[in-house]
């Protein structure tokens, strides 16, 4: 009211100040004098009389707006006034009673009756079986209570419920709420709607209730009658006009809308918003929220809407630029309105529609095919939400669209601004049952209908919408995450689930039959370096590396010298098998072959030993077999020399798990003093050896959260496994290393002596990583070993539940470390409780064997008896096998010759339990389990049946033997590349190497060679190769064939292959299919505009030469300084201007760090420009060179940066701007680092200079000079600082000689030593300084300068404030940063499944400095 008064009195002010300006212009104006008239004429006015004149018309109207705003605030007054006069008659009313009026207001305002009924929801409650349904009541309860608390503190006062008040936040989206129900506007909306929670239950009796639905005779809990009056909408005669005056009149409805302004500002603001002037606004803000919230009403509207929810998704400008048919993200950019319900499991009413009629069969394959639908669609979804972190496509979540194309738009170039507009939605399927709901059965006027429409409208777009579409997508992204963690556990299942290699010689033979046992293995790790050196490492039967040899950098595994070496290290060790890791790449399939001959070779050797050669005499053959035989049998009796038939195997393996050890801290651990390469090469060996070994081992090392397993998040199992939450997918690993180690079990004495294998005991049932660790130093205290699992609850090994728990599947193997023989079923899965606490198994065995047991036989005798009973019927259980082995193969070739698969044959599969003969199968099992039932011992049926599987194949292994590698997979792990990557139709880049008579021969990223035909060189005829192309030249080529099992593709340059659309080729079948709702038209109009776009610039690129122009010389020469490029390369921009380029980089986000597009310069026609995005909003710029140019509009054949030269911009991009990341990404990660600004950084350093008396030093970036570090130091009292410069071969100081230094450590040590850096000569003639001489022997071992105390053991590196996380390797394929894991050596480089790629090479000149970006 105050507000109103002010107001009005600054119009009547207003309107005086106009009047008596407008009187003051018109004095004069009409008493002019005739006389002047008559002399000088009219046109002879003064300047002042104009001005006056002019003015007058323009004051009046400002005159008739201020009169108009006076009569507009005198009515707002007038009507503010009596409001507040009733308001206080009414407040009068109700405290004139006391407590009871007041009381009597609140019940009123409140509505108790109208919002729910306590019964109703308790049965409602006591029915619901999810959280979503039980959270949707407490917010709706929540909401009614806000409501009821904001219409006390209106009644009592703010300080009423002191004595009773929450410490909970109130929401910001409620407080209009709030407001609208403290001034009572509940009671006013129930007037003409249903109240919200009987809307709930008419409709949830509509849509679960077949027949009419809803009866109007429904009673609820407390009601006294069944008035139908209850279940209907009310009606109001008068219009909802006259019903608002008449409320705002009575002083029961009050606005709320703000009309009072100030300077004219009330008109403006109702033209602008009419809605203001609305008096039911607030009624049915109140009615909507309220009902939206209801749970019965969230409940159903959320199932009709996953029901009717679809799914689109479009890319961006980045993403229209980069997806093409072999893009990763190529069929999720373009999905159009996909039913959302696919992605979830099939609801039950759908479940029975669709098997309805059919048979058992017929119904399983339904059940199968909307399994397989759901997998598929929630793995899209995974790689949806990689494509949308990535920037390249945007996903929306909505109801059907109404109107795509209305503004002549395609649907995938709609702007944010109309997928985000819910009018545009089809709500037909929500808003149809909401209103049967709420519109009076014998209906109404349609000025109400109007307002309950309203009421929806905004309960649907302004609540539920927003909140059904959030929880969609975070279904979504649940469902989809569960999904890629249960298939990625299940690629783990497998990997763990892999047993041991088999050598050549024993895959003809039956793993049943002929046990693989422990084998000594040589692994192999061939360098991808040619300064480091590869390693042969080989490891005795337990696992132990006894020997290496080192193969140097840069020699060849089959020289002359080396050959001899290497066939000497294999006599002497004789391995079962050789594997050679994936590692290495392409080469490591050459090495393989190689490596292959030379073991040949020494087998020869071998099997000819005592054969005398013909240019030896006898007494030289003497000596050769004393010789041998003290180089080649050390330690073995020369009985066993003659049965030594030693065969042996070459395979490749992948060396996915070992490339993580060798770089591992527990590697460094367990070999501190070995290279790299030696580790990996001892892991490749174990892992042939134990595939679950190596992989329980990697979980065993905690990272310095104490959490086990983070190291096998590095392991390439899935290709999305970097966008799944990491506890999640630790949490399936675990569980799936728990089940392979329960089936596979674990030799206790083993586990607890190697290392290598006591990860195993960790998945063991009933232990964990503590109680392992614990039990390892316990034996190691006893002895080291024990001979039977009594031992380990005798010797206190194990307590009594740990023990009853776990000891079934520990294994107590008979060793030669044993002293005598132990006892049988001690290896076996076998509980004791069958053979020792009731010796249920011993009877058994001499049952069958009808031995008969001497009651009178002393205890030691009894034990010896029974023992050799378990001998003897598991020796016989074994002859039946191989009986029934021979009897099988008998068979099957009798009637289908020679065919046998004898390495596949099971005799618990292939088998019919009647087929068996051995004596444990005379018995009746089950007549003596129900002997046992009937002695009150309980079930053991199955413990029964269990030991006699144990007589005949105790322990059995159940993984099936390592596989060798071939087809996809060893093209995979070779080559780095898949079907995804290289494939027919795909473009890529090669260096010719060699022409021939039939081609040319090309290398490819990644070593993979290819080969261009003749035929494929030009679309016309092709005499010879080298008409085309030249031994150097690199080409840019299209595949037509990808030859994986010989690691190669076949290339071709024809202009008709290059220009075809990349979607006409064949799609591979191994790619996920694309999506029905993909569209296919839309994906072909962006090739096209694409194709056509760069064929447009290509013709424009070339009219700006002139091939025909020659010069005196008969060579083409330059026609001026042409600026654009002919060039398709998808990182070039043909932009003269660098902010245009800036700006795709800095729109496209984070994304884009890390990255680099080049442009030409307008510096000069032979320079290139690339914008390198150091980090988030920061752009390096790097001059590039062009020499050897065919024309101005093409690209350099060599590309200098600096004095650095490249072939190609991917290789500029691969062997430059890749290594900066890998800087970047050091810097950030150091210990030292602060991503602060160096103001806040030199603030931080003196704060920490206060609290210690030596230096102190931190780094940060550069604010200057992007790209660069500064190093930040204080001594004194001042900061100082070096620039740090980086570059792709490490970092350079360039206060220190521009000296570099390969990592950041290195730098800081040499910074701690002399922290000024190198002294600038006074002159360039003085004279070097003197040789350093050493300091005297007294001093030599005095600290250094800042004094460091000496290096501390390898641990967890620092935290806290200035420091970062160690170092994660770099990222993969998959272009997502994994977890941070401290390695101990090089980071991992290689992506899924891919060999490390080959080191750059390194630049013979020193980085290129950043330029300023003008003259670019």
């Amino acid at each position: 009211l105050e507000d109103a008064q002010s107001a009005l009195n600054e119009s009547e002010a207003e309107e005086k100040r106009l009047t008596a300006e407008l009187a003051a212009l018109k004095e004069g104006q009409d008493d002019d004098d005739d006389d002047d008239k008559e002399l000088f004429g009219d046109d002879d006015e003064d300047e002042g009389k104009k001005a006056r004149k002019a003015k007058i018309p323009v004051v009046e109207g400002q005159l008739v707006v201020t009169q108009q705003l006076l009569n507009a605030r005198a009515q707002a007054f007038i009507a503010i006034n009596e409001n507040l006069e009733n308001a206080k008659a009414r407040e009068a009313e109700a405290t004139g009673g006391g407590e009871a009026g007041a009381q009597s207001m609140m019940a009123k305002k409140m509505c108790q009756s109208k919002l729910w009924n306590a019964g109703d929801y308790q049965a409602y409650l006591s029915s619901i079986t999810e959280y979503r349904h039980a959270a949707d009541v407490k917010g709706y309860l929540n909401l009614i209570g806000e409501g009821n608390d904001a219409v006390r503190t209106k009644v009592l006062g703010a300080n009423s419920t002191d004595g009773d008040k929450k410490k909970r936040s109130r929401r910001f989206d409620r407080t209009f709420y709030r407001t609208c129900v403290s001034e009572g506007l509940r009671n006013v909306c129930y007037k003409f709607v249903i109240p919200p929670f009987r809307a709930g239950i008419i409709l949830e009796d509509n849509l679960t209730k077949g027949g009419p639905g809803f009866s109007f005779d429904k009673k609820l809990p407390g009601e006294g009658s069944d008035d139908p009056a209850r279940w209907v909408p009310p009606t109001v005669p008068s219009t909802p006009q006259e019903f608002a005056g008449d409320l705002v009149g009575s002083g029961e409805l009050v606005l709320l809308s703000e009309v009072m302004g100030r300077g004219g500002d009330v008109l403006d603001s109702l033209e602008e918003h009419p809605e203001l002037q609305d008096p039911l606004r607030g009624c049915r803000y109140v009615a909507a929220m309220e009902l939206a919230y209801e749970p019965r009403i969230r409940r159903h509207l959320r199932s009709i809407y996953r029901n009717n929810c679809t799914l689109s998704t479009r890319p961006t400008s980045k993403g229209k630029t980069s997806i093409d048919a072999f893009h990763e993200y190529h069929g999720l950019h373009l999905i159009k309105e996909k039913e959302v319900k696919e992605h979830f499991p099939m609801d039950e009413e759908e479940q029975e529609r669709r098997k309805m009629g059919l048979s058992a069969e017929e119904q399983k394959k339904v059940d199968e095919q909307a399994e397989k639908q759901e997998h598929e669609s929630c793995t899209q979804y995974l790689r949806i939400l990689k494509a949308e972190r990535s920037g390249d496509i945007k996903v929306n979540v909505h109801l059907p669209m109404s109107s795509p194309n209305s503004d002549g738009n395609e649907w995938y170039e709609q702007e944010d601004e109309y997928w985000n507009k819910r009018e545009n939605q089809d709500l037909s399927c929500l808003t149809s049952e909401l209103e049967k709901v709420y519109f009076p059965l014998n209906g109404d006027t349609d000025e109400w209908n109007g307002e309950r429409r309203k009421v929806i409208h905004l309960a649907l777009t302004q609540f539920l919408l927003p909140q059904f579409e959030v929880e969609i997508r975070r279904d979504l992204r649940e469902a989809a995450v569960k999904k890629g963690a249960e298939e990625a556990a299940d690629t783990l299942g497998k990997m763990a689930m892999e047993g041991p290699l088999r050598p050549t010689y024993m895959i003809t033979e039956n793993r049943f039959l002929v046990p693989t046992g422990d084998l000594k293995m040589v692994g192999f790790c061939l360098s991808t370096d040619n300064k480091e050196a590869s390693y042969f490492a080989a490891v005795n039967e337990r696992g132990e590396l006894v020997d290496h040899l080192a193969i140097p950098g840069g020699t060849r595994v089959d020289g002359d010298k080396m050959r001899e070496k290497v066939i000497h290290f294999f006599l002497v060790n004789r391995p079962a098998a050789i594997v050679v890791g994936t590692g290495g790449g392409v080469e490591s399939r050459t090495v393989a072959r190689k490596i292959g001959e030379i073991i040949t070779e020494a087998t020869e050797r071998w099997s000819k030993r005592f054969v005398q050669r013909e240019d030896e005499d006898d007494d030289d053959y003497i000596e050769r077999q004393a010789a041998e035989r003290q180089m080649y049998n050390a330690g073995r009796d020369e009985d066993d020399e003659d049965d030594d038939d030693w065969k042996c195997n070459v395979d490749l393996v992948d060396d996915n798990v070992s490339q993580l050890f060798g770089r591992s801290v527990r590697g460094k651990k367990e070999f501190p003093d070995m290279a790299v390469n030696l580790k990996i090469a001892t892991s490749i060996a174990r892992h042939a050896k134990d595939p679950l070994a190596e992989l329980t081992y990697a979980w065993s090392v905690a990272s310095d959260a104490g959490v086990f397993g983070t190291e096998m998040l590095y392991m390439n199992v899935h290709p999305l496994q970097q966008i799944l939450p990491k506890t999640m997918l630790l949490r399936q690993y675990e569980r799936v290393l728990c089940r392979a180690v329960a089936q596979v079990g674990v030799d206790f004495n083993a586990a607890c002596n190697q290392s290598h294998l006591h990860g195993l005991l960790t998945f063991v049932p009933g232990l964990g990583p503590r109680k392992a660790a614990s039990i390892k130093q316990s034996l190691v205290r006893i002895g080291g070993i024990i001979d039977s699992r009594k031992a380990l609850l005798g010797k206190r090994l194990l307590g009594p539940v740990v023990y009853n728990n776990a000891v079934a599947f520990l294994r107590i193997r008979q060793t030669e470390d044993h002293s005598k023989d132990l006892h049988p079923l001690d290896d076996t899965r076998l509980h004791p409780d069958v053979y020792h606490r009731n010796n249920w198994a011993q009877k058994i065995a001499i049952d069958a064997l009808e031995m008969g047991e001497n009651l009178n036989a002393s205890s030691s005798d009894r034990e010896d008896m029974q023992n050799t009973a378990l001998r003897n019927i598991m020796k016989d259980s074994r002859k039946e096998i191989q009986r029934l082995f021979d009897a099988t193969k008998e068979e099957w070739e009798a009637a289908y010759g020679p065919t046998f698969n004898v390495p596949a044959w099971d005799p618990r599969v292939n088998v019919p339990g009647e087929a068996w003969r051995d004596k444990v199968e005379e018995l009746d099992l089950e007549a003596f389990a129900g002997i046992l039932e009937e002695q009150g011992n309980g079930k053991w049926y199955s413990h029964l049946q269990m030991i006699k599987w144990e007589f005949r194949l105790p322990f059995q292994d159940p993984r099936t033997p390592m596989e060798p590698l071939s087809g996809d997979k060893l093209f995979r792990l070779l080559s780095g590349e898949s079907d995804q990557t290289i494939c027919p139709g795909k473009e890529v880049v090669g260096k010719v190497t060699a022409t021939t008579d039939f081609g040319a021969r090309v290398k490819l990223e990644g070593n993979v060679p290819a080969f261009v035909p003749l035929r494929n060189l030009d679309d016309d005829h092709v005499e010879s190769a080298e008409d085309f192309v030249t031994p150097g030249d690199v080409v840019r080529a299209i595949v037509t064939t990808v030859k994986k099992d010989h690691l190669c593709a076949d290339l071709s340059l024809r202009k008709e292959d290059l220009n075809k659309l990349p979607s006409s080729w064949e799609r591979p079948p191994t790619l996920p299919n694309l999506d029905s709702k993909f569209d296919r038209e839309a994906a072909q109009k962006i090739e096209r505009d694409k194709q056509k776009e760069r064929e447009e610039r290509l013709a424009a690129m070339r009219l700006t030469t002139d091939k025909g122009a020659m010069d005196v010389d008969g060579k083409s020469k330059r026609q001026g300084n042409v600026m654009k490029r002919a060039c398709a390369h998808p990182a070039f921009r043909n932009e003269l201007e660098y902010g245009v380029v800036d700006r795709e980089l800095r729109e496209a986000g984070d994304a884009m760090v890390g990255e680099a597009l080049i442009r030409p310069s307008k510096r000069d026609a032979d320079v290139l420009a690339v914008h390198w995005v150091v980090r988030p909003g920061v752009i390096q710029y790097i001059e590039v060179v062009e020499e050897d140019k065919e024309t101005d509009a093409s690209i350099g054949r060599i590309l200098k940066i600096k004095d650095e030269e490249f072939g190609s911009i991917d290789e500029i991009l691969g062997r430059y701007i890749a290594p900066l990341n890998d800087r970047v990404e050091e810097v950030m990660n150091h210990r030292k680092f602060i991503d602060k600004l160096t103001s806040e950084v030199d603030t931080y350093l003196k704060e920490q200079k206060e609290k210690t008396t030596g230096p102190v030093y931190n780094l940060c970036w550069n604010e200057e000079r992007p790209g660069s570090v500064s190093l930040r130091y204080i001594t004194g009292r001042n900061v100082r600082h070096h620039n740090i410069s980086l570059t792709p071969e490490g970092f350079q100081w360039k206060e220190n000689n521009k000296e570099l230094y390969k990592n950041l450590d290195r730098l800081l040590n040499a910074f701690k030593l002399n922290p000024q850096g190198a002294p600038k000569s006074s002159s360039s003639s003085a004279a070097p300084p003197p040789p350093a001489a050493l300091p005297p022997s007294g001093e030599r071992n005095r600290p250094r300068r800042w004094d460091a105390p000496p290096a501390p053991p390898a641990g967890p590196p620092p935290q806290g404030w200035g420091h970062a996380p160690p170092a994660p390797p770099p990222r993969s394929r998959w272009d997502a940063p994994p977890n941070p894991v401290p390695p101990a050596g090089p980071p991992l480089a290689f992506a899924y499944g891919a060999a490390p790629p080959p080191p750059p090479r390194p630049p013979s000149g020193p980085p290129p400095s950043s330029r300023d970006y003008r003259s670019y």
